[in-house]
Order: C-alpha cells, then sequence, then structure tokens
C-alpha cells in the first residue's frame, strides 16, 4: 500500500524532474532569444543570427523523438525509475556544458557545432523524462485522482520558467549589459546542477510503479516496445502526437518568440518583458491545477478540447496585443495565452498515458509527446520570426498558432470515439 510519505516523494519525483526539465529548456530558449544569435554565430545581421539562435533551439525538438525511443525501450522493458535517473542525467550533463562553451570569437565554427550538438543531448534526455515522469505519477494515483495526480508534474513548466526567467532578471538586475554579455548568461546554466541534483536524490528514493510490477508479473516485457506500439497502436500514438501539438505552439509563441519579438522589434527593455512574462507565467500555473480538477470531475479529454478553442482565441488576440506596444495590454494578452497553456498543457499528464497499455505505454506517451514537440515548438519561434518579419506580420503568427489549435482539435474529437485502451492497467493503491 502508498503511504502518505510515499506518494509525497513519488509526486515529488516528478515535480522535480519536469521543473529541471522546463528549467532547462527554458533558460536556452531565453538565452537563445538574447545573447545566442551575436556569441554563437557569425555576424551579418541581427535578424539572420537571432533565426540562427531559434534554429539551433529546434535541435533539440530533433532529439526528443531518438530519446522517447530509447528511453521509452528501457522504461517498458526493465522500469520507469532507473529510465527516469538517466534522462535527468542527461539532460542535466548537457545543460551543465553549455555554461563553459567558449564563443564563435574563441573557436570558430566550432562554437554553433558544439552549441548544437549540446543542444541535442537535452532533447536526447528530455525525450524520456517528462514521458516516465507523467507515468510516476499516473500510475500511482488513486481511482478518480488521475488528473490531479497527472497535472503535478506539469507544474514543473511553470516553475521551471519561473527559476530560470526569474534568474536571468535578477542577474540583469544585478550587473551591466556588457557584463551580461560576457559571462553573465552562463550563470543560469552552472546553477542548474542544483535542480539535477535534488532530482537525482529525490528519484533514487522512490520505488517502481505499481502499473509496471503487475505487467511483469502478468508476463514478460516486450522484447522491442516501438515495433509493438508501431504494428498495435500507431493510429492513437499518432492522434496523440496531433492531439498535442497545440500546447507546444501556445508556450513557444508567448514565451520565446514574444521575448525576441518584444525586445528587437518593439525595443522593449529586455528587463521590463521579461518581469511581464514572469507575472504572466503565474496564469499558466492557475490553468494548470483548475484543468487536473476539471479534468478528475468530467475527463482529460473534454478539459483538452475546450483549452483548444480557448488556443484558438488566443491566436487571434495576439497581433493587437502583442503589436500595440502597450505594456498592460501585452500582459493581460499573454497572461491570457499562458491560462489557456495550462488547459491544453495540464490533462495531458493523464490523457496521453491513458491511450496506452501498461506494455508500451512509456514508449506512447514520450514518442507521442515528443513529436508534437516537433511540430508544435519546435519550428515554431524560428516559422513565427519569419512571419513577423516576410509573412504578413503578427496577424500571420497569431493564425500559426490558431492553426495548431484547430490541428489539435481535430484530433482530439477524431479519439473521442476510441477512448483509449479503457481504463489504465492500474489506477491506483
Amino acid at each position: 500500500m502508498t503511504t502518505a510519505a510515499s506518494t509525497r516523494r513519488i509526486l515529488i519525483a516528478s515535480l522535480v524532474g519536469t521543473t529541471v526539465e522546463f528549467y532547462d529548456f527554458y533558460i536556452y530558449a531565453t538565452a537563445a532569444a538574447l545573447v545566442f544569435g551575436p556569441l554563437f554565430f557569425p555576424a551579418e545581421s541581427a535578424s539572420v543570427q537571432l533565426l540562427s539562435s531559434y534554429a539551433s533551439l529546434a535541435v533539440a525538438f530533433i532529439a526528443r523523438p531518438v530519446g522517447a525511443w530509447v528511453f521509452g525501450h528501457y522504461g517498458d522493458r526493465i522500469g520507469r525509475k532507473s529510465t527516469l535517473v538517466a534522462s535527468l542525467m542527461m539532460m542535466g550533463g548537457s545543460t551543465l556544458a553549455i555554461a563553459f562553451l567558449p564563443t564563435y570569437a574563441t573557436i570558430g565554427w566550432w562554437a554553433p557545432l558544439i552549441l548544437c550538438v549540446l543542444r541535442f543531448g537535452q532533447g536526447f534526455g528530455l525525450g524520456g523524462e517528462w514521458g516516465g515522469a507523467a507515468l510516476l505519477a499516473v500510475e500511482n494515483a488513486p481511482a478518480g485522482w488521475r488528473g490531479r495526480y497527472g497535472m503535478v508534474p506539469q507544474l514543473g513548466a511553470p516553475l521551471g520558467f519561473i527559476a530560470a526567467n526569474g534568474l536571468f532578471l535578477l542577474i540583469g538586475v544585478m550587473m551591466t549589459p556588457a557584463d551580461f554579455m560576457a559571462w553573465g548568461w552562463r550563470v543560469p546554466f552552472l546553477l542548474s546542477v542544483v535542480l539535477v541534483g535534488l532530482g537525482l536524490w529525490v528519484r533514487l528514493r522512490i520505488a517502481e510503479t505499481p502499473a509496471f510490477a503487475k505487467m511483469l508479473e502478468e508476463g514478460p516485457p516486450p522484447t522491442v516496445p516501438m515495433g509493438e506500439l508501431l504494428r498495435d497502436h500507431w493510429r492513437i500514438a499518432l492522434g496523440g502526437t496531433f492531439g498535442a501539438v497545440a500546447c507546444f505552439a501556445v508556450y513557444y509563441i508567448a514565451t520565446a518568440f514574444a521575448l525576441g519579438y518584444a525586445t528587437t522589434t518593439l525595443k522593449i527593455d529586455r528587463q521590463v518583458f521579461l518581469a511581464i512574462q514572469l507575472g504572466a507565467i503565474l496564469f499558466m500555473g492557475v490553468g494548470i491545477t483548475l484543468s487536473g480538477i476539471w479534468a478528475d470531475r468530467t475527463s482529460p479529454a473534454r478539459v483538452l478540447t475546450w483549452g483548444c478553442v480557448g488556443a484558438i482565441v488566443a491566436g487571434f488576440l495576439l497581433a493587437p496585443g502583442l503589436g500595440s506596444g502597450s505594456l498592460v495590454t501585452i500582459f493581460v494578452v499573454l497572461s491570457f495565452a499562458l491560462l489557456v497553456m495550462g488547459f491544453v498543457y495540464g490533462p495531458l499528464g493523464a490523457w496521453l498515458p491513458g491511450l496506452f497499455p501498461a506494455r508500451v505505454r512509456y514508449t506512447g506517451v514520450s514518442l507521442s509527446f515528443n513529436m508534437a514537440g516537433i511540430l508544435g515548438g519546435g519550428l515554431t519561434p524560428v516559422v513565427a520570426q519569419w512571419l513577423s518579419q516576410r509573412g504578413g506580420g503578427l496577424g500571420s503568427v497569431g493564425l500559426y498558432l490558431a492553426a495548431a489549435a484547430v490541428m489539435s482539435l481535430i484530433a482530439l474529437l477524431a479519439l473521442r470515439p476510441r477512448r483509449g485502451v479503457a481504463p489504465m492497467a492500474v489506477e491506483g493503491p
């Protein structure tokens, strides 16, 4: 039987992992929007450097399905716990190494090449991180609590964002712009080792999930989980992928793209805009929390459906809001977009695991989530930056966001008659 103490450890372990995940990813996204262009790429123009920097952001999303395959394979064969430890070490080690990377002025083209290799390592580790954290929470959830347990790892997104953005904001206040460009931006990457150490300490003290233990009692694990998934569950994996696209599009447009656009095109002070985003991200935390409660009272799919409707509205509000130049209006629009993000992201922790049987659940959840990351997040800052400059301005960026939400909405409606694989193999202790 799961005790209160072990339940707390399980939920903390899932939360710390996703907090590290989003901290690592967002310090990279913030640095890509602010400093990586001029530091790691040749000087042609500021816009080309920013596009190159955003392109390096996309490298991790290409790596994520590879990591999903590798970590999913071992997560479905040897267990959730050990796989989660390995994924956290891979992701954390890559992030820490970026803190010591020489710039383009020092080592030339080796700088962007090594940066992309380390970014690949981040994405590879993350490929197994989110899926394992979600399963750790949901496979230990009591009956009727899957939505609320599943939203706990999702809270790592606003917590990681606050830690990353808050640290960049604090560093910017404490040092000159020249010092920030010279070495200050490295501090958040260096401090990531603290969160990784905390995550490892917690995860090494937890037990295997009941669902995986029961699966082993019923028979041997699949020899090749990915092969079984693609043979027997490919339609659901495809639907799960498109169903998760909206959350990535909303997040990276409201954070990475908005930061780059505001500081370069609108000429808003970097510290001011970081403070705006720091306030707006609190609404994402509210949305995630409410979505977990709502999902248990109705269903995760219903919450995701209404979240996609909200994301379409957010797309049409983006141009008049961000284009107004008014700090108050920008804050309101970003707050609404990130509140909606909570409703298209929070229920994924319960929805995606419910689509797959325990035998291939780690692989299925990780593959769907990370393929959605490529479609909805990997290229979004690059496409949005290009659209804002040459493809019709902010209005076209808003339409891009709305189109991603429509894509997810169609997938959710297509999966509704199937309702996944009925109940999960293990509902709780």
